[in-house]
Order: C-alpha cells, then sequence, then structure tokens
C-alpha cells in the first residue's frame, strides 16, 4: 500500500473554489493570468494599495459594477464594458482617466478559456484607454451561489483647471445634444440573450468616450453639463436633470437617432428606445449660442460624427421632460418603476 501524496494539478480548466481562497492556486491565478496581463510599476509590487504619484488639479472618484448576461455579445463583453463604464464616468465630468482598479467576483466552474478571454479584453480596453489597472481583487462563489462572472472597477481622474461639469451648471436654453445613436447596447445584449437576429449590423456601442469629451471641449469649452445614458438610457439622464434641477426639458422624438434594427427589436420586445442601456453615448447640455459649434466639435471625432441636437432646456414646467411625436402630440417622459431591461451593463 502506498501513501504517496500526489502533487496538485496545477493547470484548471475552470474555476475552483481554491483560487479565491488566498492559497497557492490564487496567488498562481494572479502571478499567472492577472499580472503579465496588466503589468505596470502601481501594480508590480502587488501590495494592498497601489501607490501613485502626486497630481495636479482636483481629482475624480468614480465606482461601478457590472452583471452583465451574457458575457460576450457583438461589439464586446463585461470586461471591456467595465473598463469603458468606468472611464466615461469619469470622462463626464472632464477627467482624465489616471488609475483604474479591477475587481472580480467568479462563480466555481467558470470556464478559465472565458476568464482568460475577459482578462484580455480588459487588457485591451484599458491599453486603447492609456489607463493603467494598479490594483484589484479576486472571489471566488461556490457554484449556483453567483452568475458566472461580476465585475467591478474603480477609478481616478484628473480634472483640468477651469472645467466646471455639472447638472448644477443646466440652465433654462441650454441645447441638449446627443452623441448618436441611442439604444444600441441594450438591444444588442438582449437580442443576444434571447438567440435572435434583428438584422443589420446590430453591435453595441461600448467604448472609451474620453477622446470625444476631449475634442468637445477643446472646440467648445463653454458645455454646461454631459452625461452617459447607461442603465435606463436616455430617460434616465433627462428626468434626472429635470427632477434634481427643477427644469423643463422639451425633446424633438423625430430629431433623437435610432438605428432601424434596434428601433426594430425596440417594437419587437415592446420596449421605448428612449429607457435601453448605451455604453458608448453622451448627452451634453451646452449653451443655445454654442449649440453649432458643440455639434461641429461632435462630428469631427469618429464616435460623434451622429451628434443631434435633440432638444431644449425651459423654466417650465419644472422637473417634467415632455417629448413631442412626430404627429405633434406630447407625451410626459417618466422613470419606470422596474427596470425593464436587467443584467444589460
Amino acid at each position: 500500500m502506498s501513501f504517496d501524496c500526489p502533487l496538485p494539478i496545477r493547470e484548471r480548466d475552470c474555476i475552483l473554489l481554491a483560487h479565491g481562497s488566498g492559497g497557492r492556486l490564487g496567488a498562481e491565478l494572479v502571478e499567472r493570468i492577472l499580472l503579465p496581463a496588466f503589468r505596470n510599476p502601481a501594480l508590480e509590487p502587488l501590495d494592498d494599495q497601489a501607490v501613485l504619484p502626486a497630481q495636479s488639479g482636483r481629482l475624480a472618484f468614480s465606482t461601478d459594477s457590472y452583471v452583465v448576461t451574457p458575457l460576450f455579445f457583438p461589439g464586446g463583453d463585461i470586461g471591456e464594458l467595465a473598463v469603458n463604464g468606468t472611464v466615461n464616468d469619469l470622462a463626464m465630468g472632464g477627467a482624465k482617466p489616471i488609475a483604474l482598479s479591477l475587481a472580480f467576483i467568479l462563480e466555481e466552474g467558470l470556464s478559465m478559456d472565458d476568464f482568460r478571454r475577459v482578462v484580455k479584453s480588459v487588457r485591451n480596453a484599458a491599453m486603447r484607454a492609456e489607463v493603467p489597472i494598479v490594483t484589484g481583487d479576486t472571489k471566488v462563489v461556490g457554484a449556483g451561489n453567483g452568475d458566472k462572472m461580476f465585475v467591478n472597477t474603480a477609478g481616478i481622474g484628473v480634472v483640468p483647471e477651469g472645467c466646471a461639469l455639472g447638472s448644477t451648471h443646466v440652465r433654462p436654453g441650454d441645447a441638449i445634444l446627443v452623441s448618436g445613436t441611442i439604444g444600441d447596447h441594450g438591444i444588442t445584449v438582449l437580442a443576444q440573450r434571447q438567440g435572435l437576429s434583428l438584422g443589420g449590423n446590430l453591435t453595441s456601442d461600448t467604448a472609451s468616450l474620453y477622446p470625444l469629451v476631449r475634442t468637445l471641449l477643446d472646440g467648445c469649452p463653454g458645455v454646461h453639463a454631459l452625461r452617459d445614458p447607461t442603465r435606463g438610457g436616455l430617460a434616465a439622464v433627462l428626468c434626472e436633470i429635470a427632477s434634481r434641477r427643477k427644469l423643463g426639458i422639451h425633446i424633438d422624438e423625430a430629431s433623437v437617432p435610432i438605428d432601424e434594427s434596434v428601433r426594430g427589436g425596440c417594437e419587437l420586445f415592446g420596449i421605448d428606445p428612449f429607457y435601453v442601456a448605451n455604453e458608448g453615448k453622451l448627452v451634453a447640455f451646452v449653451p443655445e449660442a454654442l449649440a453649432d459649434s458643440a455639434l461641429e466639435a461632435l462630428r469631427s471625432h469618429p464616435l460623434g460624427r451622429r451628434a443631434t441636437r435633440i432638444g431644449h432646456v425651459t423654466a417650465d414646467p419644472p422637473g417634467v421632460v415632455l417629448v413631442r411625436s412626430p404627429l405633434g402630440g406630447e407625451r410626459v417622459l417618466d422613470l419606470p418603476f422596474t427596470e425593464p431591461l436587467p443584467r444589460i451593463c
């Protein structure tokens, strides 16, 4: 009888609970997959914190969690979404992203190939956004207690002197611009989830918006506020500004750009495109006198080539968003009581 103890098999084809235990398998996950993908001077020590050089200017900080299903969809995946989403939240305040944290919650049994694929996507998205991953964490939950993978990213950015963007600056008379078609991301993910083909070149619009924001602010420094219409879509942005600032917002529905495949998907699922998530668009509130120059600046960048003016801000009726239909009628745009498209971002 032999009592020899076999060596553990290190190459695994799926995530195990031991990968999140802080033991040898967890260390190997970091050293074999994560560190090679994101290696940089701030991350290299693998300490409990990243030490960053001092920055001049004001700091912006944002965090978000991503619970997308499916993990992969036309135009992107949960990893790319996690990087772009946090970069975009910083960019809406005019901040240049300088560092990201990355945290995974993995479900036991997740394919190691899928994990590597997401890590590669995070790396590529961070490289495109020119922002390093400087710290992170990985946890594992038991099979059946998660949904393959959840991702959290937090980001730090620097707001340049003289830049002051925010909803408090929105005024009656402001023009409202959108940088492109709405609803692309949400309908793409929903169609993928349902296994449907809606025709056309339907893909998620996920992208880093900081280059577009810089182009806009360089060409039109008088912008009052920027928002990225993610969860809750364009409706959430408009209703938030109207409600918090007690302003009236008037939207011309015919001016809102919507691709035909997205419009068809919304009709099929019975969803108003105003409520569908976007991951590569921005909404800008600018003084009326600067509307044309702002549109010109947006359209000069590939991400803003379909930028359009969709409405304006008034003092009345306070807290209300009114949408004028192509037939001339008006409807009140309000937030739904529940999320019509859960697990989209």
